[in-house]
């Protein structure tokens, strides 16, 4: 298994005699800490304040170098203070508001303020449209959530799920140069959401829903596009599908194979998982069958039911199998993963067919590590940066934006999507895609 290595910032006074920096040295090697930059901040004849960058992998390392270093007395080693550079990164918030005009001169401030500011909302009044060429309203787009599946961590509520949506945000001006912001819906009640939603729409050029438990997302979606005269994007649900689909056309083309003559299994009937396998059939494939934790979907099952998976099971599992994941991957082309962690074994990826494709995209953890299967199925993608064949809707929900507020759309729809997945897949010339080099 691969470990994400975090870097974390102790801050020692040191007594200042030959072998105390070797001695702390020593003990965080012990403690399995990898060194990076030392920084000396403060220095007299007793002691030397020192920041010492180190790589861990885990909170309860840092807990383990804190107790050793303590341990060699507070005459020799103190730790004074200790800083985790994502906590860093994260203090007073990732973005900001910030003015495209300076003020400087009373001229200025009667332009952009009264009475200048009148001329142009009387404008407005008269012609609605005029909002779009004199306000930001055409670059902005809401990050809506109310906190029920952040990421891998479920339900924990929209305050906590604030710093995923301030890097959303990041991630939309970084990309695609779009003022986004975040708006946090302290209700889980669908009606509530969209009616919030609509009543605040008129600043925005654009509705991002994110993080969002299925199956109400399905709902909220639905009802915000019949209403609303502007996009509405469900990321989770359709960001994750034009990027896997994008992948997989590509994936396909190294082993030599065709959407409509493989078959896949999905496991996740969630948001994503929906919607992917939604996705698939639109752009060809006859044979995808989806899993959820009760096994596999098929027509008829009465266990762990609903109205979305009920629908799903209509236009999927052309066979009507039945059984569990392990039963669903044998003899299968294809594996998608938007579940959770260590769900697949290396048994049920031997189970495939030749030239097997696996998307273990579950974040932050795989469905399998890409290590396990390496010789066995011969693509491998997952959700993360440090492997190959990254599927990150990154690719796709900034430009996909910036194109519908560019062009004045008033819906991003399934035409639109099929459209991105395949731009994103012409992104690479066909004589560069290799097993490592799909998206």
């Amino acid at each position: 298994m691969r470990i994400v290595e975090n870097l974390v910032t102790f801050r020692l006074r040191l007594k200042n005699s030959p072998g105390t920096l070797g001695k702390a040295l020593t003990v965080i090697g012990k403690s399995g800490g990898s060194m990076g930059n030392i920084q000396i901040i403060k220095a007299d004849k007793n002691f030397k304040i020192r920041d010492l960058a180190v790589y861990v992998s885990t909170d309860e390392q840092v807990q383990e170098i804190v107790d050793a270093l303590s341990a060699l007395g507070k005459d020799v080693v103190e730790v004074i203070a200790v800083k985790d550079k994502v906590f860093e990164l994260h203090e007073k918030g990732k973005i900001y508001l910030s003015n495209r005009i300076s003020i400087t001169t009373f001229e200025d401030l009667s332009r952009v303020y009264t009475p200048g500011v009148a001329k142009v909302c009387k404008a407005i009044q008269v012609r609605p449209e005029l909002a779009r060429e004199y306000t930001i309203i055409r670059n902005t787009v809401a990050i809506v959530t109310d906190g029920t599946a952040i990421l891998g961590l479920g339900d924990i509520g929209p305050v906590a799920g604030m710093p995923v949506m301030e890097g959303k945000a990041m991630l939309f001006k970084a990309f695609g140069n779009i003022d986004a912001f975040p708006i946090l819906v302290n209700t889980k009640d669908a009606e509530e959401i969209v009616k919030t939603v609509v009543n605040i729409s008129a600043t925005f050029g654009g509705i991002n829903l994110e993080d969002i438990s299925a199956p109400r997302c399905f709902e909220i979606e639905r009802r915000l596009k019949e209403i609303l005269p502007i996009p509405v994007f469900h990321d989770d649900q359709h960001g994750t599908a034009v990027v896997c689909l994008a992948g997989l056309l590509n994936a396909l083309k190294v082993v030599e194979k065709k959407i409509e003559n493989v078959s896949t299994v999905i496991s996740g009937a969630g948001a994503a998982g929906v919607s992917i396998a939604q996705m698939l059939i639109r752009a060809g494939a006859q044979n995808v069958v989806v899993c959820d934790t009760s096994g596999i979907i098929y027509k008829g099952r009465k266990t762990n039911m609903n109205s979305v998976k009920n629908a799903l099971a209509q236009v999927t599992n052309p066979n009507n199998e039945k059984g569990t994941i392990a039963d669903a991957m044998r003899g299968k082309d294809v594996f998608i993963g938007v579940s959770g962690p260590n769900i697949i074994t290396k048994d049920m990826v031997k189970s495939m067919q030749k030239d097997s494709i696996v998307f273990a995209m579950a974040n932050p953890n795989p469905e399998i590590e890409p290590d396990v299967i390496e010789g066995i199925a011969r693509i491998i993608a997952t959700g993360r940066s440090d492997y190959h064949n990254q599927i990150n809707n990154v690719l796709c929900f900034p430009g996909l934006f910036r194109g519908a507020l560019d062009s004045g759309a008033t819906t991003i729809n399934d035409t639109m999507n099929m459209a991105a997945s395949y731009a994103i897949a012409h992104a690479i010339e066909e004589e560069h895609l290799s097993e490592d080099y799909i998206i």
